[in-house]
């Protein structure tokens, strides 16, 4: 894969592996294009790097992403690069029955519905760019599930079904389709489980851990591990679910 002179849009852009990500393009001589939004988050990422391009979109309302689709194609013809990082992590308790899964944001809209809808808008403007890509950022939570985080789980399994399927419909087109498969990292990402379990500390920045990623994108490896999702990657269905009852022995 080619990691300079593309044009990069990045979901989720302004915080955590989103920002490192924008970072680690823009080092690489890449035009980059974030949105969140949080404005202040945008803000503060414009202030530590003024070469960002920044939008304000919440990637789960259908306006905001065809306002967003329609910017970005007109602003900035040259995008190559689609990376899909948005998203949110809840704690869902179902021994209540809806009430966690209906008292707060859609992890649905905001991890599986969004990238996908925004994919299939973007397609066809990325098809016959040199170098196109997309870029879903997924988890390890997607292959080995936690009890505590359901939805979570389930819509990064979901992902990663759609990374795989779209990219055998593309590979035809040109446009390469990567997945980043996280293990657990230090961001803000689900701040209220975090401080549950005692302000969990993974002991993995997002920097050091988007050098190995983008590594794995010039090299063209379309399924990105780190760590125990990297050993996830290769795993047998019977070693997931030992993974699996040991990662939630305590629920």
């Amino acid at each position: 894969m080619e990691m300079s002179g593309n044009t990069v849009l990045i979901t989720g852009g302004a915080t955590g592996i989103g920002f490192a990500l924008a970072e680690h393009f823009l080092k690489a001589k890449n035009e980059v294009v974030i949105c969140s939004r949080r404005n202040e988050k945008l803000a503060e990422a414009k202030n530590r790097h003024p070469e960002f391009h920044i939008k304000t979109c919440d990637v789960a309302e259908d306006r905001d992403r065809r306002e967003l689709v329609d910017w970005v194609t007109r602003e900035y013809p040259k995008l190559n690069i689609l990376v899909n990082n948005a998203g949110i992590q809840r704690d869902i308790d179902f021994t209540k029955g809806a009430e966690d899964f209906l008292s707060g944001e859609s992890e649905i809209e905001i991890n599986l519905e969004a990238p996908i809808v925004l994919t299939g808008m973007l397609i066809p403007f990325l098809t016959g760019k040199p170098a196109a890509a997309v870029i879903n950022v997924t988890s390890g939570l997607g292959f080995i599930p936690a009890a505590r985080m359901p939805v979570y789980s389930a819509t990064k399994a979901g992902l990663h079904a759609f990374s795989m399927a779209l990219r055998h419909q593309l590979q035809k087109t040109g446009v390469k389709v990567f997945e980043v498969v996280p293990p657990a990292v230090d961001t803000d990402l689900n701040p209220k489980g975090r401080a549950a379990r005692g302000n969990f500390k993974a002991g993995l920045l997002p920097d050091a851990y988007v050098a190995s990623v983008m590594n794995g994108i010039r090299n063209d490896v379309f399924e990105i591990g780190y760590g125990m999702t990297e050993g996830a990657l290769k795993a047998s269905r019977a070693e997931l679910d030992a993974m699996f009852r040991q990662m939630n022995s305590r629920w």
